[in-house]
């Protein structure tokens, strides 16, 4: 779905049905760690939409504390810390 600004709604999940607090953040956000928290359903998944102008941006969630990378994403990049990032491509 495109809105009006020319972003589109673009929702995140991660399975984790013991975490208490999920939160998603990436370069969309400035890594902002309190900004996008996650809702979680009655099956485990961890679920929030962000509205992105097309672009690619990296990510990675919060889980607990402890960062991430979702397990559904196939693209990854090495960040500055030596670890990786997920990729998501918004068209």
């Amino acid at each position: 779905m495109v809105n009006l600004s020319g972003k589109k709604v673009t929702e995140f999940k991660f399975f984790a049905p013991q975490a208490k607090k999920v939160t998603l953040t990436g370069s969309f956000n400035n890594w902002n760690t309190k900004d996008l928290s996650a809702k979680r359903d009655s099956k485990g998944n961890w679920k929030t939409k962000v509205s992105l102008k097309p672009g690619r941006y990296e990510y990675k969630f919060l889980v607990d504390g402890t960062w991430l990378n979702d397990p559904r994403c196939n693209s990854c990049v090495v960040n500055s810390f030596g670890t990786h990032n997920c990729v998501v491509e918004v068209k």
